[in-house]
């Protein structure tokens, strides 16, 4: 395969460049196991190792705590506590000051961090940490979104309103109504490397940070800040992660700035990795909401009116909250126009640990309403879900504006359903669905199609910006570095071609180095999807500032115009003359022609004004669908997914290998978050899935088993996107949504189609059989 894509790569002229399927440049190592990690890090002597003291008790007062039998443990050198903390003892992201580094005075949830027990090995370190005698005063507590609700709990952060339209005249109008409400659950990001930090200390307030984390910039202002110390005394690294799915965005600060603290308290580096479970337990994962929507709509399925309230379980603090609830709104459309629409957050404040960015960052969790919403207008005019998908599309004329009041110019859905209709030969099969459970029997099946239309952009409009550095060497070896991270999407190889076509030259050529803060500056998170329309338009950008000074420098050497200069492949012709590309480089270099430049590139075009739920937040959408099919046995609940067919938007790709593994990890990633991803709190708010053991994610033998996965090659980004490519990160994500509904199916068929069975997500299998037994008749 590798020599496949390597002739195809030759074919084109040089053995890189864009559009062009390359082999992840880390896949080898990955495989291996020779890829370096952060905790592969050699640990020098004199290492310590610090872990974490988590609380027991989910809403406390902490009357006092007895660290006599810790510090008296084997190996323990000291325990950190708020009162060691230089600077400020907060690391909200958000500057609201709510999240402790540890916890003074009361506790918010089960697992918060206390404090830190530092020894001379992890497991002294661990065993110390359990020896802590903790007085509390039990406090009320809620950790279930709907009670939050039901109690009047606060909000974390302001909600947000979008409205377009009248739309109680609209409602009240329409010839048909329904109510509904749907559970969707959170789930936890499970990376194959969880948290991880190794901190060295330097000289005078320096610090050094290996950090396992998706935003370098942040991780180094919130050691600064917990330090009390300027940011240009934190340098973060990250080579790459084991996955980081939004997980590894804000949470990782809390790692870095305890072993940053206590690297420079004991002047000896230290390393923090906790437990899978402890990993688990004190951090973050996708909020779980529950949705409530109003819909009217005519005989034909067409929406008229919408009304919708999102609550969401956000945890003790705000964290990334705000914008995730946000998201969800801006996503409750999806691929349809609503011509009167009043959509509305409540991002709920909990006694649980504070929920975080996740892939689709809240897109999915709104997105499916509007899935559900086709679904339960089918089931209420006994139609097929896709007639009622078709005349609800957005389109031409008026019926292009969204709730955010963005107009939706790129608008290719309706060719993407047509050819995945045909392509999956999706009308046949549901017929023969419908044959199959018309006979009766046990097993049920179910197909369905759904769509995704998912904006691009940081809503926080500053964060669309990106920095790179490129150097030439006078050996025509090239050094890159950007403000995006790996966690084995591919961002790498992908801005390495961007740089190897500017120039021409094999993709072998460019080294990409780790991720670093003293190399570029103030970058933003890699998430969003936007790594590669960001870092790939600033390494462009680098490369380009080399390439004219080298086309200048060329043209007035050799007396021609500058036109007469061009770049081809490891070589270049300046008129009639060829020239290797290294020897043109070492010319340049003699002739002191500059060799480096940084980058920078920021998203045009793009605003929002929140107060007014007004803008445009997103420079484009990409788009995508599936066709699923399941059986289900309605005996036990227990299902498969036969077959799942995917067609999805990624512009003109850079690299379509790349692309497509991304697409078929989010569908598998997705199946599980709707299906099998289940978090579940104790009466006394302990996480109780909190291990392998009890928490299921999609193995291998759960992936539909016919998967047909194809971009649609023919797209091209409207928008001057870094070779008109599209991102590819979260929009398939939320194709599985499609297994859901045809799972919906399968259950609705024991009451011929009658009614929604409105399955809550995750529809694990005893949430199926139930379904199947309200249904059928069967409940006790």
């Amino acid at each position: 395969m590798n020599k496949q894509m390597d002739n195809v790569a030759a074919d084109a002229g040089i053995r890189g460049g864009v559009h062009l399927s390359q082999r992840h440049d880390s896949a080898h190592k990955h495989v291996t196991g020779l890829a370096e990690y952060t905790d592969d890090i050699p640990e020098p002597a004199g290492t310590l190792h610090a872990y974490l003291g988590l609380s027991d008790r989910a809403h406390a007062e902490i009357v006092s705590i007895d660290f006599d039998a810790v510090r008296a443990a084997p190996g323990v050198v000291g325990v950190l506590t708020a009162a060691d903390v230089p600077g400020s003892n907060d690391i909200s992201p958000v500057g609201k000051h709510d999240d402790p580094l540890f916890a003074e005075g009361k506790v918010e949830f089960h697992g918060q961090q206390m404090f830190a027990v530092i020894a001379e090995t992890r497991d002294q370190a661990r065993r110390a940490a359990k020896l802590a005698k903790v007085e509390y005063r039990d406090l009320p507590f809620v950790t279930d979104v709907a009670e939050a609700v039901s109690a009047d709990y606060p909000y974390v952060t302001d909600p947000l309103k979008l409205e377009r339209g009248e739309v109680e005249p609209a409602m009240a109008a329409a010839p048909r109504r329904l109510k509904g409400a749907m559970r969707v659950g959170g789930q936890d990001h499970f990376y194959l490397e969880g948290h991880i930090a190794f901190a060295f200390p330097g000289e005078d307030d320096e610090v050094t940070v290996y950090s396992s984390t998706q935003h370098p910039s942040e991780v180094q202002h919130m050691v600064a800040h917990v330090l009390g110390v300027p940011s240009n005394a934190v340098t973060i690294i990250v080579r790459r992660m084991g996955g980081g799915f939004g997980g590894k965005e804000t949470q990782p600060n809390i790692f870095a700035s305890i072993t940053a603290l206590a690297a420079k308290k004991y002047h000896r580096a230290v390393k923090l990795r906790p437990d899978r479970d402890d990993d688990m337990v004190a951090t973050g994962k996708r909020h779980d909401f529950l949705n409530e929507y109003e819909v009217g709509f005519d005989e034909d399925g067409r929406v008229l009116a919408v009304d919708g309230v999102f609550a969401a379980r956000c945890g003790f603090s705000a964290d990334l909250s705000g914008a995730v609830t946000d998201r969800a709104l801006f996503h409750a459309d999806n691929s349809y126009y609503y011509p009167a629409v009043r959509l509305v957050s409540r991002p709920m404040k909990t006694n649980t640990v504070s929920n975080t960015a996740f892939r689709g960052f809240g897109g999915p969790q709104g997105l499916i309403i509007a899935e559900r919403i086709m679904e339960e207008i089918a089931y209420a005019l006994g139609k097929d879900p896709l007639e009622v998908r078709r005349v609800n599309f957005y389109g031409d004329g008026e019926r292009n504006v969204t709730p955010y009041h963005q107009t939706v110019t790129d608008c290719i859905i309706e060719r993407v359903v047509d050819e995945l209709v045909e392509s999956a030969d999706y009308q046949a099969r549901r017929q023969a669905v419908l044959d199959w459970n018309a006979k009766g029997g046990v097993i049920r099946k179910g197909i369905a199609i759904s769509t995704v239309k998912f904006g691009i952009s940081f809503t926080a409009t500053w964060y669309n910006q990106a920095g790179a550095l490129v150097h030439v060497y006078s050996d025509g070896s090239v050094h890159l570095n950007h403000g995006g991270t790996e966690m084995g999407q591919g961002l790498f190889t992908k801005v390495a071609q961007v740089v190897a076509d500017v120039f021409q030259i094999d993709l072998d050529r460019v080294k990409i180095t780790a991720t670093t803060t003293a190399k570029v500056p103030n970058t933003s998170a890699t998430a969003a999807s936007s790594g590669s329309d960001l870092n790939g338009m600033a390494a462009e950008n680098a490369a380009q500032q080399i390439k004219d000074r080298l086309i200048d420098f060329a043209a007035e050497k050799y007396s021609v115009d500058r036109e007469q200069v061009v770049f081809q492949p490891n070589a270049v012709l300046i008129g009639n003359r060829r020239v290797s590309f290294d020897d043109f480089i070492k010319e340049a270099y003699i002739a002191r022609v500059h060799l480096s430049a940084a980058g920078f590139y920021k998203t045009p075009d793009i605003h929002w004004d929140r107060a007014a739920g007004k803008g445009r937040p997103f420079y484009y959408f990409a788009y995508g669908a599936a066709c699923s099919e399941v059986s289900v046995d309605t005996l036990t609940g227990e299902y498969v997914v036969d077959r799942a067919d995917v067609l999805h938007d990624v512009g003109r790709s850079l690299n379509p290998a790349v692309d497509k593994g991304q697409v078929e990890g989010a569908f598998v990633q997705g199946m599980g978050w709707l299906t099998t991803e289940e978090l579940w709190w104790d009466d006394k708010g302990r996480l109780r899935t909190h291990a392998p053991s009890t928490y299921k994610i999609p193995l291998a033998g759960d992936r539909p088993a016919i998967f047909n996965v194809k971009l649609a090659e023919w797209s091209v980004n409207k928008e001057p996107t870094i070779r008109r490519s599209k991102a590819v990160g979260e929009p398939p994500f939320m194709l599985p949504i499609s297994v859901l509904e045809a799972l919906s199916m399968a259950v609705a068929s024991v009451a011929d189609y009658r009614e929604c069975p409105r399955l809550d997500a995750p529809a694990t299998p005893e949430r199926v059989l139930k379904a199947i037994d309200r249904l059928g008749g069967r409940e006790a």
